[in-house]
């Protein structure tokens, strides 16, 4: 692997990349810019909307929307003038979701979580300015806060995101902000007047606590991960309506259980290699045995019993871009 290379494992992105500096391949990061403003399968959207949503020019968009389309990444509908996901994407999703153990074993997890406070639990990954549900878990009387697998949520506007944010490097944390100024100075205001706040108590607690930044219904609370397998921060979070929950009871009665969580999650990253979207198991047979109380015993119950066993999630070190 190359010097380049190394860098990015250990940052999970470079600050220079972040600045909009180095040798990111623009016409690469604009594709992919377009390709998020479609959120959901459902999504249609024309150039002058996409333009509008990421900050191009409609002559720009207008290229970028005929080669994606002519790769399959988005579709043309003659009759709306308008674009939607292609086919081509939804086949790279779906063959990324493949051996879906780990992800079921957490989804559990979170679930078991929501009944008891009651909430809607997520677990979340970064993407640029937003974090993206992986999995989700709702207690049926959970009121207030109804996001599912896929939804995004924006960095500055959330507890997810505000520990996202505070877990990073402060390098790669100031260059992600400093890049969010640039294209989204009003929610970067707001990440910025609490950001070396959460750090601090990150740093203390283990979690961050926002009350009211994404609805002034719900508040939150939320624990960043080490994610070995993306090189970067991923998140549990949960939000609660804030007239049953208020931030003394989020520290009092929630947190505990979502530090509980937390390391149980971890624990289950670590023991399958971070692999959230492959199953390894799947590759070779599962010797059991029938043990006491007529337990299946083996490998195939290996991930459920790292999951019954939480433990601290590993310490943040400086070299992988995490303080």
């Amino acid at each position: 692997m190359g010097r380049r290379s190394e860098r990015l494992s250990r940052h999970g992105m470079l600050a220079s990349d972040l600045s909009g500096e180095g040798d990111v391949i623009q016409v690469v990061s604009r594709a992919f810019d377009v390709l998020r403003c479609f959120e959901g399968h459902e999504a249609r959207l024309g150039n002058l909307e996409i333009s509008s949503r990421c900050g191009l020019p409609r002559s720009t968009v207008s290229r970028l929307t005929h080669t994606l389309t002519r790769m399959g990444q988005l579709v043309y509908l003659p009759r709306d003038q308008k674009y939607r996901i292609g086919p081509s994407a939804v086949a790279m999703s779906t063959s990324m979701t493949r051996g879906l153990q780990l992800r079921n074993l957490i989804r559990l997890r979170l679930q078991d979580t929501a009944e008891q406070l009651p909430g809607t639990v997520g677990f979340m990954i970064p993407d640029r300015f937003h974090l993206v549900y992986l999995e989700y878990g709702r207690a049926a009387r959970a009121i207030g806060l109804h996001s599912t697998t896929g939804d995004r949520i924006a960095i500055a506007n959330s507890a997810a995101g505000h520990a996202y944010a505070a877990a990073l490097d402060p390098d790669v944390g100031n260059a992600l902000l400093a890049e969010m100024e640039r294209e989204i100075p009003q929610e970067a205001k707001c990440l910025r007047a609490s950001l070396e706040h959460n750090r601090g108590f990150l740093r203390e607690r283990g979690y961050v606590v926002a009350c009211g930044s994404w609805s002034p219904h719900i508040n939150g609370l939320a624990v960043p991960l080490w994610s070995p397998q993306y090189q970067t921060f991923v998140v549990v979070t949960i939000g609660l309506l804030s007239a049953m929950y208020d931030e003394a009871r989020l520290h009092r009665e929630v947190a505990p259980l979502m530090l509980e969580l937390s390391a149980a999650i971890s624990a289950m990253l670590d023991h399958a290699d971070g692999e959230i979207f492959h199953n390894r198991l799947q590759d070779k047979p599962h010797p059991a045995t029938i043990g006491d109380n007529n337990k299946i015993i083996g490998d195939a119950n290996e991930l459920e019993a790292g999951a019954r066993r939480p433990r601290p999630p590993r310490s943040l070190r400086a070299r992988d871009g995490r303080r």
